[in-house]
């Protein structure tokens, strides 16, 4: 990862909700459906993804028993909250992109 720079490349999971766009400010932010790796499985996403992407933002909590990310270059971010839905998910973009500049 190279830091919280603005160039710093996110991918928003097909479970996501797209506008979570919107709240990462100041990132370059694509949805799966954009980069037309939409219908892909976790492990083909991440190996599509890997090199162009920084970081994976999903909210599927299996990813991380389902796929070993540790030799790929890109992290994955699971957002855990109340519920899947965008007013409950929007609430964990300032601590995500916060932790992002720690990283």
């Amino acid at each position: 990862m190279n830091g919280s720079s603005p160039n710093m490349k996110l991918l928003l999971d097909e479970c996501t909700p797209k506008r979570l766009i919107l709240d990462f400010t100041g990132y370059d932010v694509q949805t799966v459906e954009q980069t037309g790796l939409k219908g892909l499985k976790n492990g083909a996403l991440l190996q599509q993804a890997s090199g162009e992407f920084d970081i994976l933002i999903t909210v599927d909590q299996n990813i991380p028993f389902q796929q070993n990310a540790a030799n790929l270059e890109i992290a994955v971010v699971i957002l855990k909250a109340r519920s899947n839905r965008y007013s409950d998910l929007r609430t964990l973009v300032p601590r995500v992109a916060r932790d992002f500049a720690y990283n």
